[in-house]
């Protein structure tokens, strides 16, 4: 049976016009209908005119279906099903075009309208209420100016509001708000200064002054924040502590963001107790942080702990990195404990920072499990582990990472080139990391900057080539930067070029004449050269400027206590039993093959320490410390605030020799990993 396909919708004819077919031959079959034969030359007869039958008619929905029709549209609203309530909306229209809808249904459409924030919807509920007559409070007036904002309709809001018979505390605060989500935060304050004026500048609305307060976080303004600030000590206390609350974390979070941490917490002081909610306890930790004052974050936290606060995971997220900075990575794990307590998941940025951690303190393989295990991952996490192996070694495997990235189809940014290239650095991968600077500057969107010129300097300099360095610095198509200088700074002290190290040195001071450390660096290399003369040139210019060497810190965490030792110090109760033991491990790092390092640079460390005896430095206190308060096993954990010394460098890798102990330290620079006499660095920061 031959099966014959309907032609497409766009060719049919009209049923008149169809013809029957001829038959494929001249001996056809009889006709279903009669016994004869046709005559091939017999014309065929039209199939005979069926009578059209008109369509029956749709009933047009009239105004007995409106309350129907309304109920379906508040109902469809308030269900969420948003779509529907338009669709039912446009059956209304249909029924009565002109006929008012209860002020409910106008409600519901105007909160389904802008929750879809579709213009055109906002634009026909509005056109009905006006054309139908529809009476209008202050209330339906609010209601529509935030419609109007939620779909982006500045202008039309405006006009609304302009043309409100009567404003409320609620009309301004929409208003205001609306402008500072579509980014016009200035629009908002000459908003506020005309509501206060109105008001006889005695007294405005909580909502709307927090508004306001956020406008001139967003626009930076500390002094419209301050004027702010005098209105809400004008108005005096709210009728309710919400108000006051809000009002308090609004005022906090501004200064912060305004770089005003020490107003931030005069604020967060002046809070009642019960005021102090988790958005403000979060917002004054986040304000630290913001501006790298971890310390006082740290001291915040445990004041928080203290407290009773239950913590959230913005809470966990921000001191996870204040934990990473800090080296505290036992109070890291106490934290990531509580939130797995409490049943909280760490977000996409709290999984990001513990990655992190685990990689500054060299747990490399619980960085990648974390890693592994996230639900998701962004480019920040897969910089943070690139970066992790690099910082540790681990060169080939953060390349590794890196073409697994680009395999996944994420485009690496300014960022993942400077992890990969700090890998190639710190694992002197010379012709790889030449390659990927290469692809670098093929790709305009990721063109090298100063930054990326600082990685390939220093990783010509680790392997020697000192020349091929500094030419990195001259066909720079930019102005060479401090960290282009201190690249070529570092490879020419390590490999004694110091025709080389006196010209960066001399011009990481002339970019940077306040940076105290440029200083040191340059005495230092004056003193290790024997050039007495220059280096009394250089402590008369610091005189003059009023500058001073810090002294040198260390400390160890031991029984979730950090214990700091400076440079020959005598504070610590067990002073002479460190001492004992700091000289009892010189001699027998001595009979092991240890030399004291002579004419060595020191940077970053107080002069008068280069003619007193190297013993005392307060990282090997700090390590003396260790050895005597924790287990033989234990791993020993050293931050200090500046570069290690090669003396000590060498001291820690034949103290792990002797005690048969790991000890990580992480310095001004970077992180060292000692174990058996070999240090991750290669000799080299």
């Amino acid at each position: 049976m031959e099966l014959q396909l309907a032609p497409p919708l766009g060719t049919l004819r009209p049923i008149a016009s169809i013809h029957h077919r001829p038959k494929a031959s001249a001996s056809a079959t009889a006709a279903p209908s009669t016994s004869s034969s046709l005559s091939s030359s017999e014309p065929l007869k039209p199939r005979p005119r069926l009578p059209r039958q008109s369509p029956v008619p749709r009933p047009r929905p009239g105004p007995a279906r409106l309350p129907a029709l309304c109920a379906a549209i508040e109902r469809h609203a308030a269900a969420g099903r948003h779509a529907e309530a338009l669709d039912a909306f446009r059956l209304a229209r249909a029924a009565g075009p002109f006929m008012p809808l209860p002020p409910t249904t106008y409600h519901a459409l105007i909160a389904a309208a802008a929750a879809l924030r579709e213009p055109g919807a906002a634009a026909a509920v509005a056109w009905h209420m006006e054309s139908s007559g529809a009476e209008t409070d202050v209330y339906t007036h609010n209601c529509v100016l935030g419609m109007y904002l939620s779909c982006g309709m500045l202008g039309e809001a405006r006009r609304v509001f302009e043309g409100m018979p009567e404003r409320n505390g609620v009309s301004w605060g929409i208003m205001m708000g609306g402008l500072v989500d579509r980014g016009r935060p200035r629009a908002a304050l000459v908003l506020f200064r005309e509501m206060w004026a109105e008001a006889g500048g005695g007294e405005a609305p909580p909502r709307a002054v927090v508004v306001a307060v956020r406008a001139a976080t967003m626009s930076g303004s500390l002094r419209a924040g301050q004027q702010l600030h005098c209105c809400v000590i004008k108005m005096g206390p709210c009728d309710d502590g919400e108000s006051d609350r809000y009002l308090s974390c609004a005022l906090l979070d501004m200064y912060s963001k305004c770089g005003r941490v020490d107003l931030a917490r005069r604020v967060f002081d002046a809070m009642m107790p019960y005021q102090r909610s988790i958005v403000a306890w979060n917002s004054m930790l986040a304000g630290y942080v913001l501006h790298g004052r971890c310390e006082e974050a740290l001291e915040l936290y445990h004041e928080m702990r203290r407290s009773g606060v239950a913590m959230d995971q913005f809470t966990f997220s921000t001191m996870l990195g204040v934990f990473a900075r800090l080296g505290l990575l036992e109070h890291a794990k106490q934290a990531h404990a509580g939130l797995i307590q409490r049943g909280l998941l760490l977000d996409i940025v709290g999984n990001t920072a513990l990655v992190d951690l685990y990689c500054k303190w060299g747990r490399m393989e619980d960085a990648r499990n974390v890693f592994e295990r996230m639900p998701k991952r962004n480019l920040i996490s897969w910089n943070a582990l690139v970066a992790g192996y690099g910082y540790h070694g681990m060169g080939d495997i953060a390349i590794e990472m890196f073409k697994r990235l680009i395999a996944e189809g994420i485009t690496p940014n300014h960022v993942t080139f400077l992890a990969v290239l700090n890998a190639c650095r710190f694992s002197g991968l010379v012709d790889k990391g030449k390659r990927i600077f290469q692809l670098m500057a093929q790709n305009p969107k990721t063109k090298p900057r100063a930054m990326h010129y600082a990685c390939v300097i220093e990783l010509f300099g680790r392997e020697g080539l000192l020349d091929e360095a500094y030419s990195m610095i001259r066909r720079a198509p930019f102005t060479p930067t401090a960290n282009m200088w201190g690249a070529l700074l570092t490879a020419s002290k390590v490999h004694k070029n110091m025709h080389l190290a006196k010209l960066a040195a001399e011009q990481l001071l002339a970019i940077e004449p306040e940076k105290i450390n440029n200083y040191a660096v340059l005495l230092n290399l004056y003193i290790s050269s024997g050039r007495q003369d220059d280096a009394c040139k250089v402590v008369e210019t610091m005189k003059k400027k009023g500058l001073c060497i810090s002294n040198a810190c260390s400390w160890v965490t031991v029984k979730k206590k950090d214990h700091r030792f400076f440079f020959k110090d005598s504070l610590h109760p067990q002073c002479a039993e460190i001492y004992r033991r700091l000289d009892a491990l010189m001699k027998e790092v001595k009979e092991a093959g240890y030399v004291v390092e002579e004419n060595e640079l020191l940077p970053d460390v107080h002069p008068d320490e280069q003619n007193i005896s190297r013993a005392y430095h307060s990282e090997r206190l700090a390590i003396a410390f260790g050895l005597i308060s924790t287990s033989p096993c234990a791993p020993l954990r050293i931050t200090q605030s500046h570069c290690l010394c090669r003396d000590c460098h060498k001291i820690i890798k034949f103290l792990t020799k002797v005690t048969k102990r790991e000890i990580v330290v992480r310095d001004g620079s970077r992180f060292h990993h000692f174990k058996l006499g070999i240090c991750s660095c290669g000799d080299y920061w």
